[in-house]
């Protein structure tokens, strides 16, 4: 009775994750780089999902993938590599900052900058034109705002 209340409670206690029984390595080294290097990888099912919290089919497929790489010997960057490779740089929850990615990076700050740099522009160009003197009135206008101003009988 203890014994089953314990194990609830720890069940309880721990974070759901998607990973099967059958999935685990034997290997506990192996099977926290397997944890580690999931957490990097996206769920293309689930998009913004990594493949250790998703119960998608592909997520389990590229689970047993990772882990079939890492029992074979594969270092975790030749793992990542692997998947990547097949899967395209997509599959990773944290891109990489080169090649067509680098632009995807620049644009953000790149935009501010642009988007500041025009309304500095423009408010100093609108406090110029403030400063200007209006230019005075010729004498029909003068002569019509008189005619307007002055009090009705």
């Amino acid at each position: 009775m203890i014994r089953a209340l314990t194990l609830s409670l720890a069940l309880i206690a721990t974070p759901v994750l998607a990973v099967q029984p059958d999935e685990i390595l034997a290997d506990p080294v192996l099977e926290a780089r397997a944890r580690d290097l999931s957490k990097d990888l996206r769920c293309l099912v689930c998009r913004n999902e990594n493949i250790d919290d998703s119960n998608a089919d592909l997520a389990r497929d590229l689970r047993l993938l990772l882990r079939e790489r890492l029992v074979a010997g594969d270092t975790d960057a030749e793992a990542m590599d692997y998947i990547v490779a097949r899967y395209g740089e997509y599959v990773l929850l944290n891109p990489t900052s080169q090649g067509a990615n680098l632009l995807l990076w620049i644009a953000g700050p790149l935009m501010l900058v642009l988007g500041g740099g025009i309304a500095f522009a423009y408010l100093r160009r609108r406090r110029q034109d403030g400063d200007a003197p209006p230019e005075a009135l010729t004498p029909e206008e003068e002569k019509r705002l008189a005619e307007l101003l002055a009090p009705k009988k």
